[in-house]
């Protein structure tokens, strides 16, 4: 067996695409990231990888159960796997400090890959939209500055971008052009590609765009990734069926007890992970207008498989002054469909667009379901910046995350790759 591949995740979110590339055998350097939240649910991963591999599970169990705190999780690894996790924006006032706290942990070691995607404000077509100035003057337009910048000192044999599809559109391609010449600049060559998750095992219709990058010196056999496509198709309720039951306003944070046993898909995928502690799978509460808007919207689907049309309401149910734009607000999260709808971060801020479709339990799907839709397995952990639940900081990051099961792909083709095989 040769060195473990590695790699340097930049912007990592709550850890998605490095999940995916640590699944595939990958080694993480280190993490960088902006919110304190996130940052501890890297941590808390990290510790979850470092106690599996030294044979220490219980302690991550233990956990999960609620029976140590998060600053007894931490005490439990080494500080130097706390500190691979790196809170900081990556800017020109902060490069160095992160850059120095890089080599500590990446040592004498040469860097295969770095990863990551800047947030994708700037370039979805969702946050152009909202925004006054169509994201005109947006700092985060040029994050991708930034990303060169880290290619450039520590030259990885390649690089893999993460972003959203309105990134080809954005201020007309101005932006995918400014990153070619400055990527060409630093020595890369680039591909993109164009991915829709549901390929790669994510019961998700979520396209996104993947910049794979080599250094254009080097002769590499690069692989086809719109080429992978999903071995055997599963429905939406493959995520939902076993899973305890709740009402609006219902559940647990940590541990609850599955429903049933692990269905072929959460086998085939290792979501259940050979796990049966159940955390935060917890429902909102929700207003009794909402819960009755959620009942019509669920039944339409049952009865005609119609989405629902918010200006189709009873007038008492409109409370909204918007009528002439965003009629499928309230959405259900169909079962019987291969696919559900795209997980965004605005899922944070209420449950409307994913309605469970039980129409007995009446409520928005929990962060665990939301996590289960962009294929995190269960022992996955989301923190606050505080210990304890917190379902808005939850949300967010699942929202913005990369499926992992979409990263172990990509990773497992780039491995190839960078092997030469």
């Amino acid at each position: 067996m040769g060195k473990k591949l590695n790699f340097i995740d930049l912007f990592a979110g709550a850890g998605g695409l490095s999940e995916g590339f640590i699944q595939a055998g990958f080694k993480p350097i280190a993490h960088v990231e902006i919110e304190k939240s996130a940052c501890n649910t890297l941590r808390t991963r990290a510790a979850y990888h470092f106690l599996k591999v030294n044979k220490e599970y219980k302690t991550y169990t233990s956990y999960l159960k609620g029976e140590i705190t998060r600053e007894q999780l931490y005490k439990s690894i080494p500080n130097k796997i706390l500190d691979s996790v790196i809170n900081l924006p990556i800017s020109d006032e902060n490069n160095e400090i992160i850059q120095d706290k890089i080599d500590k942990c990446l040592g004498k070691e040469e860097v295969d890959l770095i990863i990551g995607g800047p947030p994708c404000q700037a370039y979805s077509l969702v946050g152009r939209s909202r925004s006054k100035t169509k994201m005109e003057g947006d700092p985060r337009n040029y994050l991708f500055v930034q990303y060169a910048k880290y290619l450039e000192k520590y030259n990885p044999r390649m690089f893999v971008f993460e972003n959203v599809l309105g990134l080809k559109s954005a201020k007309g391609g101005h932006y995918l052009q400014e990153m070619e010449k400055l990527f060409k600049k630093k020595g890369y060559q680039i591909k993109l590609h164009t991915l829709e998750a549901r390929n790669f095992g994510v019961l998700q219709n979520r396209k996104r765009i993947i910049i794979l990058g080599w250094q254009e010196n080097k002769e590499i056999d690069l692989p086809n990734l719109e080429g992978i496509k999903m071995k055997k198709e599963y429905l939406v309720e493959s995520v939902l069926q076993d899973l305890p039951t709740l009402k609006a306003g219902e559940g647990i944070d940590k541990f609850q007890k599955y429903k049933t046993q692990a269905n072929d898909y959460l086998e085939a995928y290792a979501l259940r992970n050979g796990i049966d502690i159940l955390t935060q799978h917890v429902a909102r509460p929700h207003r009794k207008q909402d819960r009755e808007i959620y009942k019509i919207a669920v039944q339409k689907w049952k009865d005609k498989k119609e989405r629902l049309n918010y200006n189709d309401l009873p007038e008492r149910l409109k409370t909204h002054q918007n009528r002439t734009s965003f009629f499928d607000r309230f959405k259900v999260v169909a079962a019987d469909l291969p696919y559900s709808q795209t997980v965004v971060a605005h899922i944070a801020k209420d449950g409307h667009y994913y309605i469970h479709p039980d129409i007995d339990q009446n409520r928005s799907l929990s962060a665990r379901e939301a996590a289960r839709l962009q294929s995190f397995p269960d022992d996955y952990y989301f923190e606050g910046e505080r210990e304890g639940a917190n379902r808005t900081a939850a949300f967010k990051q699942i929202g913005n995350a990369v499926p992992p099961l979409m990263a172990k792909e990509i990773a497992n083709e780039l491995k190839r790759s960078l092997n030469g095989k």
